[in-house]
């Protein structure tokens, strides 16, 4: 007998027998043929690994954000490197931690269920109510484990950052450095709740929010400068350190989203749109001194 719903399935039990429809344990997927569910044996698509990264990317911007913006320095010092290097190792160990402990447990090898739609996100929208009478739970992860991984890398963030930073912070800048943690455990819980709610979203969204909000934030970076002539711009970007690595950074990021977008499938036609990486920065560099109120006359 068919399962009703898109989730509902049958348990094999020790004893041979099939159990009544219901929802399929974490780890397993329904066969849509036999409606018997079946462990999740598929291995992560490029797109899966990069949804991942960027996850990890998000929370690693966010710490070195806050640590550079308590710190109010516009330079590099050994103390700030410091900090930064403390909030990559952090997010590094929950990164590590996060994978291990997923089957087959200490492997970076993960086993997934492969998402099908973004319905698969939102199973608990999805029980059905066999001729309208008693509805069926059958709410499950159907996109095993690229939902629930991420709470965990989440929360291993949060335990690593309080485990190592505060011995960071007494020693390197002992008043502002400590804002950092605390503006970590605002921005987290976010994350956690975003995550949440709008998880199979940002799945399908994020290559185009990392190009967006890389464009945006580069923007930014340079609208914060004094001087808004071409040169100014130019040279600071090259011969300050801190604004090279941070357009760097920004460029690398908008790499990513090219790549998440195409996934380099036609490696000879889609590669090449990697050169376009540093357009923004261009553009705004030679359109500057139209924008700048200080050189429109009224």
């Amino acid at each position: 007998m068919a399962c009703p719903g898109w989730y509902c399935g049958k348990v094999l039990m020790p004893d041979g027998e099939l159990s009544g429809c219901g929802s399929c344990p974490r780890g397993f997927r329904r066969n849509d043929t036999t409606f018997i569910c079946e462990p999740c044996t598929d291995t992560p698509a490029l797109y899966d690994w990069l949804y991942l990264g960027f996850m990890v990317l998000l929370m690693l911007i966010l710490h070195w954000f806050s640590i550079d913006l308590v710190s109010m320095r516009r330079t590099f010092s050994k103390d700030l490197l410091i900090l930064h290097t403390t909030a990559f190792v952090e997010v590094l160990t929950a990164s590590v931690f996060s994978l291990v402990m997923l089957p087959p447990f200490g492997s970076f090898n993960i086993h997934t269920c492969r998402v099908r739609s973004i319905a698969d996100w939102y199973t608990l929208f999805h029980n059905p109510m066999p001729n309208f009478e008693k509805k069926l739970y059958c709410t499950q992860e159907a996109v095993y484990p690229l939902y629930t991984v991420v709470f965990v890398f989440y929360i291993s963030c949060l335990v690593a950052m309080l485990t190592i930073r505060p011995w960071v912070c007494r020693r390197y800048f002992p008043r502002q450095s400590k804002m950092s943690i605390y503006a970590a455990m605002y921005f987290i819980p976010i994350l956690l709740l975003a995550h949440a709610v709008i998880g199979g979203l940002i799945y399908y969204s994020y290559p185009y929010l990392t190009i967006i909000l890389s464009v945006i934030s580069v923007a930014a970076h340079f609208a914060s400068k004094m001087d808004q002539s071409a040169s100014a711009l130019a040279r600071g970007a090259v011969t300050d350190p801190r604004n090279l690595v941070i357009l760097l950074g920004h460029w690398g990021l908008h790499a990513y989203g090219l790549i998440a977008v195409t996934q380099l499938k036609q490696p000879l036609t889609q590669a090449p749109l990697l050169m376009l990486v540093p357009l923004p920065t261009v553009f705004y560099i030679l359109t500057a001194r139209f924008t700048d109120p200080n050189s429109v006359g009224f």
